[in-house]
């Protein structure tokens, strides 16, 4: 089948051709239009992968990493270390992406996680009477700054046994996206783990550079004024109409009749090689 062409060159102990890698590269792109939904304007933060604010590239979310598995046919496998000490849960796992049908190994990718990360450490106190009875040392005001806004939150310390299972499936996670990032080569369209951070560390410390938060509606005016850009990447077959739309939905949120002004530039012909390559498989 065509959706595996680089995996079956994988499976038969060959090196992957020129022609496999693009083939590879062009489903990724084609379940990210036919099946997967990235930033719109009802769901800005996307489902299977999005634009994390002050970051290029969009990132692969779990639900993304499915999806591509499961185009591939690829099975994961953990192996999961466990770094757990007193007062700290903490697990590095090892995700193995292995052929469903073959068995053969494709790549793998790591992952670790920690009870001790910013986010899972501390939490908001429920209400005042909370916060005043915890010990000094497990509570803190943190203060925190975007956009303008300074925000002073009580916060407490977690009890790091009730996130185990949490911190666990974190770790799960990450190793998993970096397992499929490597495996369909999809690192040059992703990124991965920035949704995982802290907001403020998203963010440039320089407010007066700092992109709005999260992609804005593509205007008709300043979509009028880029689209020769547009035209003249495609036409000269440096980058193909996908690939155009793809790298303005990491800034923009074009709307659909955009898009479809995008598909109909017209590409260079393809070599007829390159095509027959393709479609035998080879």
């Amino acid at each position: 089948m065509k959706e595996q062409t680089a995996v079956v060159g994988y499976q038969q102990g060959r090196a992957l051709t020129a022609a496999d890698m693009r083939a590879q590269v062009n489903l990724v792109q084609e379940v990210m239009k036919a099946v997967m939904q990235g930033p719109s304007k009802d769901n800005p933060a996307g489902v299977h992968y999005g634009v994390i604010p002050g970051t290029k590239k969009p990132s692969l979310y779990k639900a993304g990493a499915e999806v591509l598995c499961a185009t591939f046919r690829i099975a994961d496998k953990y192996e999961i270390e466990d770094l757990t000490v007193d007062g700290m849960a903490r697990f590095r796992v090892r995700c193995i992406g292995i052929h469903q049908t073959t068995g053969v190994v494709l790549g793998e990718g790591m992952g670790e996680c920690s009870s001790h990360e910013e986010k899972y450490k501390w939490r908001g106190a429920i209400c005042q009477e909370e916060f005043d009875g915890v010990p000094e040392n497990a509570r803190r005001i943190k203060f925190s700054k975007y956009q303008g806004t300074v925000e002073k939150k009580q916060q407490v310390r977690t009890e790091s046994a009730d996130q185990a299972n949490t911190i666990l499936k974190m770790a799960c996670k990450r190793a998993k996206i970096a397992m499929t990032l490597n495996v369909t080569a999809a690192s040059d369209i992703f990124t991965q783990d920035i949704e995982d951070l802290p907001e403020e560390l998203r963010h440039p410390e320089d407010e007066s550079q700092a992109p709005p938060a999260g992609p804005q509606p593509y205007s008709d005016a300043d979509f009028k004024v880029d689209l020769p850009k547009f035209q003249k990447l495609i036409e000269s077959g440096k980058k193909t109409a996908e690939q155009v739309i793809i790298m303005m939905s990491s800034r923009v949120i074009p709307t659909e009749t955009q898009k479809a002004a995008i598909r109909a530039i017209k590409a260079p012909v393809a070599d007829p090689e390159f095509v027959a390559e393709l479609e035998s498989g080879q």
